[in-house]
């Protein structure tokens, strides 16, 4: 306890790594939230620790009034979010407001206990299960890090249930993180039914008040198996026991705002500071784990076939170039027979709105955003061309504004467009579209979701919210409308994205039958990626990705660090990026190359000019120590903002 009058330190959520002086008027505990006058304004922080006021600091402000009447964050969580501001080169306040929901006060959540009773599926494990939840209860050897690699519908999810019950009944606790916040309402049903009222579930789709309820229900000990997106790697838990990565895979697991932590690094970090289990799955692990399980650093758990009376579905390529359509006759016909047959079907995209680019065939215009350098998406449900990195939103034109041609197209397509093809050819069939422009409106998803496991939707269409871990019986026939959308992205993933989308969707059909089919339409069928995917040659692609890899120097052989900065001027932003940019040549050593600066492949964002340039080397460590010390030093000019991404996973 910290006694009236003195003076402590705070951490406010702002990107200066220090912290700042202030005398308390009552007595606070170190972890509790205060709200601090700063210049004009007023910010919420957290006490982190009694302190001395800097030499020459001549007037200490008072704190405004304390909000919490016992602390929120223990010494153990305060040093947690200090190594996340050392690793992810953050403010420690910036790390405390990402670990926490931002509400003052909890708004109670609805009663979890439910009339019925939790109840445990009568399921029989194969051997290779039973295999793997020994590892995980630590009854088989003493690793304490793993890999569940399984194809799609091989029981993984029942593997890491199993380990929790066993985790739980030790008296311990279990973090269990799914990519989606889809997929958290559908797994969060099912585990609530067999765990009843010990689970909770956080997600960024609560309100900041419910996940503070939740988070101190966590935190008390009245929930200990959290379900949840990325965030819920933070969970207040007591005696962690077992953290679950699901679909370690997914990009969505690293975070777009600073502090920019990947929650597989730090679930690991975690599980080994608190002796915990940590295990990741997936039917596609990402390059990095592939390569650490073939060196023995992740224990790998083999899951061959799939347990519910399923097989991998028959796989077939479309070449669709020069098609004036976008589902071909072989995805017709599999509709047709599907619905015939009483299945359901699902058809991916992996593009929103109607068309993807305004363009003039008369004078070459293309209608792009006033604030960034992407093209607008022409949205036919309210007839707005929008863009999807800022919001923009402008009437969509029947003419070219500058030539007045009305000889207009919109090139390419998205998922209203197709949701309209499917509406016209298949005018019998119920359709419902399940991407982030349908589902706004809270609840949504599930609402498609749920309809769509009842069997009262034929087709759903969607974007990447279909393609993760979704778990449908009725499902016979896949689509996957254009396979090849981001292979023309700048990105040295852009491979590994495409095989593992087209084997995660293709993951969706037959998962409970013999007969399911996937139809894979591309202009590029003979592209490796694409057609390792289809022929399940999972073995050759890995070892082709990871010798590409290898002779590039990118990751998993080499480390990144990208710097970005952004700002209002396109000149101001040029100058500073190119002086640190020479700052840091002459500190680092031989072996590490400095790539850029250049303009970032998505230049201006929301008014910001961007320029990024991106460090490659083996040590992360001396490129730590290099680009915190000269970032201390760097003083940009005003409306410059400096952005830093540790092992990035966009580079766009």
């Amino acid at each position: 306890m910290i006694e009236a009058g003195a003076t402590v330190q705070v951490a406010l959520p702002i990107p200066v790594r220090t912290t700042f002086t202030y005398q308390t008027e009552e007595p606070l505990d170190v972890g509790v939230r205060v709200i601090v006058p700063l210049g004009a304004r007023t910010m919420t922080g957290v006490v982190v620790g009694p302190g001395s006021p800097p030499p020459g600091l001549r007037e200490i402000k008072k704190i405004s009034r304390s909000i919490d009447e016992e602390p929120l964050f223990e010494r153990g969580y305060l040093d947690f979010a200090e190594w996340m501001a050392q690793m992810y080169v953050s403010s420690l306040g910036e790390c405390l407001a990402a670990m926490l929901p931002s509400a003052r006060r909890a708004r109670e959540l609805p009663e979890a206990r439910g009339d019925e009773p939790p109840s445990r599926p009568d399921y029989e494990l194969s051997e290779e299960q039973h295999r793997a939840v020994r590892a995980l209860t630590g009854e088989s050897h003493g690793e304490s890090w793993f890999y569940l690699y399984g194809i799609t519908g091989s029981g993984k999810t029942e593997v890491f249930l199993r380990a929790a019950e066993a985790h739980l009944a030790a008296e311990r606790s279990v973090i269990y993180l799914v990519p989606e916040i889809a997929l958290t309402h559908q797994l969060f049903a099912h585990i609530q039914s067999r765990f009843g009222y010990i689970v909770s579930m956080l997600h960024s789709g609560l309100t900041p008040a419910q996940r503070l309820s939740e988070w101190r229900r966590i935190r008390t000990g009245e929930a200990r198996l959290v379900v949840g997106a990325r965030s819920a790697v933070f969970a207040p838990v007591a005696r962690l026991g077992l953290v679950v990565v699901d679909e370690e895979h997914e990009t969505s697991y690293k975070s777009g705002n600073a502090p920019r932590y990947h929650a597989r690094q730090v679930a690991l970090w975690r599980s080994s500071r608190e002796g915990a289990v940590c295990v990741m799955g997936s039917a596609t692990p990402s390059v990095e784990a592939w390569n650490l399980m073939a060196e023995g650093r992740l224990a790998r758990l083999d899951l061959t076939r799939r347990l519910s009376g399923g097989a991998l579905p028959e796989v077939s390529v479309v070449n669709v170039r020069g098609s004036d359509s976008l589902i071909s006759g072989t995805l017709r016909d599999a509709i047709r027979e599907t619905h015939g047959g009483g299945g359901q079907s699902i058809l991916f995209l992996n593009r929103r709105g109607f068309g993807h680019v305004f363009h003039c065939r008369s004078c070459g215009f293309e209608m792009t955003c006033p604030h960034c350098s992407v093209a607008l998406t022409y949205h036919r449900s309210d007839a707005k061309m929008v863009c999807h990195h800022c919001g923009y939103r402008a009437e969509a034109p029947r003419v070219c504004p500058v030539c007045a041609s009305l000889d207009v197209a919109y090139a390419s397509f998205g998922t209203e467009r197709i949701e309209e093809e499917v509406a016209a050819r298949f005018p019998g069939l119920t359709c419902a579209r399940l991407d982030t422009d349908s589902t706004r409106k809270r609840g949504e998803s599930g609402r498609i979701l749920a309809a769509f496991e009842r069997g009262e939707i034929d087709i759903l269409l969607g974007t990447q919210m279909v393609a993760k871990g979704l778990n449908f019986p009725r499902v016979q026939t896949v689509g996957i409308v254009l396979a090849d959308t981001g292979l023309s992205l700048p990105d040295f993933r852009a491979a590994e994205r495409t095989f593992s989308l087209i084997v995660q969707v293709a993951g969706r059909a037959g998962r409970f039958r013999t007969d399911g089919r996937v139809i894979v339409q591309t202009m590029r069928p003979d592209h490796p990626a694409i057609r390792r995917a289809v022929e399940h040659r999972v073995e050759e692609f890995y070892a082709d990705e990871l010798e590409t890899r290898r002779q590039l120097g990118f990751p998993p052989f080499g480390r990144l660090l990208r710097i970005v900065l952004r700002g209002g001027r396109a000149k101001d932003v040029a100058a500073s990026i190119a002086e640190l940019a020479e700052a840091i040549r002459r500190e680092l050593p031989a072996g590490i190359e400095v790539m850029g600066p250049v303009p970032c492949a998505l230049e201006r964002i929301k008014r910001n000019w961007r320029h990024h340039l991106l460090l490659r080397g083996e040590s992360m460590g001396v490129m730590h120590r290099v680009v915190r010390k000269e970032l201390d030093a760097f003083r940009p000019p005003r409306g410059v903002h400096v952005e830093v991404d540790i092992d990035p996973v966009n580079l766009l």
